[in-house]
C-alpha cells in the first residue's frame, strides 16, 4: 500500500554469511538502488562482525541502507523479503546462515508491534553490526524508546566488528 505523496525514511540492515557474503551484501545494495517503491539515500560501508548468540557460523558481513519510500512499513517489509528469496534465503531454522538478511529497523520515528513487524527493531540497540554502520549514514539517529543510537555505544563495545575497506 502506497501512502500517495508522503515520503517515509527506513532503515534497512543487510547482512549475509554464505556464498561470498561480500558479494552478496554489495549485490544487495545495488538491488536495493533499483528497487520499485523506494529510493535509496545512502549505504553504509560494510563491516565484518563475529556471529552474535551463534557457535559454528561464518563472519557475517553487515550494512545499513537509508531508503526514502512511500510503501507501508508491512509493504516494504514484504519488498525486502522478495528481495532476500531473489538472492536464495532459505530460513529453515532461527539465526541459521544466510545468503542475505534484510532487517527493517526503523521507520520515520515511528513504533509498531504486529505479529509479523515490530518497529524499531526490537534488537538492534544490542547489535554492533546494526549500530556501527546506521551511525556512519545517520549519526543523528534516534530510537524511538531508547534514545540517540550513539547511546548505544558502550553496549556494543565488546562484539567484534570491523569495517572494510572497498
Amino acid at each position: 500500500m502506497r501512502d500517495q505523496g508522503t515520503q517515509h525514511l527506513a532503515y534497512v540492515a543487510l547482512g549475509a554469511n554464505l556464498a561470498n557474503p561480500v558479494l552478496q551484501v554489495e549485490t544487495a545494495g545495488a538491488a536495493l538502488a533499483r528497487q520499485a517503491g523506494f529510493r535509496l539515500l545512502r549505504l553504509s560501508s560494510l563491516y565484518r562482525t563475529a556471529p552474535v548468540g551463534i557457535r559454528g557460523q561464518p563472519d557475517f558481513i553487515n550494512a545499513v541502507a537509508a531508503l526514502e519510500t512511500e510503501l507501508s512499513p508491512a509493504d516494504l517489509l514484504e519488498a525486502l523479503f522478495a528481495i532476500e528469496r531473489q538472492f536464495g534465503r532459505q530460513r529453515t531454522y532461527r539465526n541459521s546462515p544466510r545468503t542475505l538478511d534484510l532487517d527493517l529497523l526503523l521507520y520515520d520515528d515511528r513504533t509498531l508491534v504486529t505479529q509479523r513487524l515490530c518497529l524499531p527493531h526490537p534488537r538492534m540497540h544490542l547489535r554492533a553490526f546494526v549500530i556501527a554502520p546506521l551511525l556512519e549514514i545517520a549519526p543523528d539517529c534516534r530510537i524511538p524508546g531508547r534514545g540517540y543510537a550513539a547511546a548505544w555505544l558502550p553496549a556494543v563495545s565488546r562484539q567484534r566488528i570491523e569495517r572494510l575497506t572497498r
